[in-house]
């Protein structure tokens, strides 16, 4: 009782506090700080630590700890991020005098910015059209079998195709994650805006050779989330854009039918046909929100504490520190290797990704575990604030739509990528670069036509 009455006090504070952060906690207007909130922390994590502590998890994963003390030492771990975490985002939006929700009310309700010059704009996004099909291309040339056409085939091994396909693949990772990954629904995203405000085939055309790749990209390796976050990008874009508007009625009907899809992913896709383990707490969909998320956390708990030394930054970014001469290596992987080894030989196994608070523990212990949860806070409130306050044109608003989505998966993915992601800052960068060039010219011309016009005759 006393360790529910906790969790219910922390719950409560911590809502509070990603309510004032957020301007909205609303499950029919949804943004970056309600979906942490809710998927990351409440649904993958919060929920379980409770099961956990009070010993009724019955999980597979929380049977490995050695001791019964990771349960409580990892149960007021989570209890301190679910509390430190949005009071950092508190103290930043004090300091940028944020006033979240009027100012996501605003952004709500302004008009997408109509771009000007909408031939160079169509060349360049067909430009990058162009380029995320070819990396389309290039990842099914690089990779021997596609899970995708074996599971239409009835192939039995599917659960090693998928880790071949994902772990192994023999081609540059960059141009499969970086152009085709990352970079196609985005596009599709921004193409889509364009449609809608020009009404032009052209832009239409543009639409929907992303929007197929991207939905390709979401399913060949038989990966059941991503098709789920490119569903909820989509959703998103159209509450943005005010196309749509989510009323309770509508938001159970479309969890309704993602519990459909998720229902026919497991029989086809894992053969999963027990109807027990669909209604279970510790099995199944739901178990593996509920649990299997956050069960490696304590499992991370318990190896950097009594069986291996922390890594000491080893896990960070591979570009941070080759700059020391280490050896990558990510607790995640590790932590599988130690604790499923027989997975990891028969190559049916990947990483135990979980709360990124577990990776900076295994690199720096408590001081991790602290240091990580302000810093974590500090970059989700920064990037939610400079979204809200840029103009709301197609690319800015694909963008925002994309961090809303993936930043959520990275909290509960690792600590690492909050550092330093490669992807993020390549995406960025390709999108970036030439839409302010653009804009750099466009001041630039009108300028100069400008000072022509003020010349007398």
């Amino acid at each position: 009782m006393v360790y529910f009455l906790i969790w219910a006090a922390v719950l409560v504070l911590s809502f509070i506090l990603f309510r004032k952060v957020s301007g909205s906690m609303s499950l029919l207007t949804p943004n970056l700080i309600s979906i942490t909130f809710y998927y990351s922390l409440l649904a993958s994590t919060f929920i379980g630590s409770l099961l956990i502590v009070l010993n009724i998890d019955e999980h597979y994963m929380i049977e490995l700890l050695s001791d019964d003390y990771f349960r409580y030492q990892g149960f007021f771990f989570i209890c301190f991020i679910m509390v430190a975490m949005p009071l950092t985002m508190f103290l930043v939006s004090k300091l940028a005098s944020f006033d979240g929700q009027k100012e996501f009310r605003s952004y709500m309700e302004a008009p997408v910015y109509r771009e000007e010059n909408g031939n160079q704009m169509f060349y360049l996004y067909a430009f990058f059209t162009m380029l995320s099909m070819g990396a389309i291309g290039y990842t099914i040339l690089k990779i021997d079998t596609i899970p995708l056409l074996e599971l239409l085939k009835g192939s039995d091994n599917l659960a090693q195709l998928r880790i071949t396909a994902s772990h192994d693949f023999k081609g540059s990772t960059v141009i499969r994650n970086v152009f085709g990954v990352a970079l196609a629904p985005i596009l599709s995203m921004i193409t889509f805006i364009y449609f809608i405000q020009r009404k032009q085939y052209r832009w239409f055309f543009l639409f929907a050779l992303t929007t197929g790749g991207a939905l390709f990209l979401s399913v060949y390796d038989l990966s059941k989330a991503p098709i789920f976050f490119y569903m909820i990008m989509v959703l998103l874009l159209l509450i943005y854009l005010k196309i749509i508007k989510l009323t309770w009625f509508r938001l159970a009907v479309l969890g309704g039918l993602g519990v459909v899809l998720l229902v026919v992913m497991y029989v086809f896709i894992q053969g999963v046909t027990d109807p027990s383990s669909f209604l279970s707490y510790n099995r199944g969909p739901i178990g593996r929100i509920l649990l299997s998320q956050v069960a490696p956390f304590y499992l991370h708990l318990d190896l950097f504490t009594d069986r291996l030394d922390l890594l000491n930054g080893r896990s960070l970014p591979s570009s941070l520190i080759g700059l020391y001469d280490m050896e990558q290596i990510r607790s995640a992987r590790l932590a599988m290797e130690v604790f499923y080894p027989q997975r990891v030989e028969e190559g049916t196994a990947g990483v135990l990704n979980t709360l990124f608070a577990a990776e900076a523990y295994a690199n720096f212990g408590y001081a991790g575990v602290i240091i990580g949860t302000i810093y974590v806070g500090f970059v989700i409130q920064l990037v939610y604030m400079i979204f809200i306050r840029l103009p709301k044109n197609p690319l800015f608003l694909a963008l925002f739509v994309f961090f809303t989505v993936n930043i959520p998966r990275v909290v509960i993915g690792g600590f690492a990528d909050f550092l330093l992601n490669t992807l993020w800052v390549s995406v960025l960068i390709i999108l970036l670069t030439p839409y302010v060039l653009l804009l750099l010219y466009r001041m630039i011309s009108k300028h100069r036509k400008n000072r022509l016009d003020e010349q007398p005759s």
